[in-house]
């Protein structure tokens, strides 16, 4: 067997042991782009959001919810993301979100220390949504957090 033959049946036995959905590491803007944006305190754009994410990460891993995920080696705010999520356009609202590895209690503290916003508890239950004043939301995602921006689509020129 030829050397060339040889190097390339190594790498594709490399790549075959390599978890196929293994995220990429954050670029160094992630969370200057991706985190105020989440925190609605820039521009929710899907098609740049999802060119963003794709670019850094590589393909979405599964189309749910009227969202696109994508597997994500990041932290924000201190905090470690798991995934980040951006609206495809079968809703009505364009959003960006991201799940995280603290409850929402510690990413609301967090956040707090690190970017100086708050997410207060907008009803008593168990589970409480908390919302910051420039609308962006932390819910509960089992034991993680999830944290998003929505806003409605603009409506198109007359």
């Amino acid at each position: 067997m030829a050397l060339r033959s040889k190097l390339a049946c190594c790498a594709l036995a490399v790549a075959c042991c390599l978890p196929p959905t293994a995220a990429q590491a954050a670029p160094s803007t992630f969370g200057t782009i991706f985190g105020n944006a989440l925190l609605c305190i820039d521009q929710v754009e899907r098609a740049y959001f999802h060119e963003y994410l794709s670019a850094s990460f590589g393909p979405a891993y599964k189309r749910e919810g009227g969202a696109d995920w994508f597997r994500v080696d990041a932290r924000l705010w201190g905090v470690e993301v798991t995934e980040a999520i951006v609206s495809d356009d079968s809703s009505d609202l364009v959003f960006v979100g991201a799940v995280l590895e603290a409850t929402p209690e510690e990413l609301d503290v967090a956040i707090a220390s690190a970017a100086g916003v708050r997410h207060i508890a907008v009803d008593q239950s168990a589970f409480p949504v908390r919302q910051a004043r420039p609308g962006s939301k932390i819910v509960y995602f089992n034991t993680k957090s999830k944290i998003y921006c929505a806003r409605y689509k603009p409506l198109p020129p007359e």
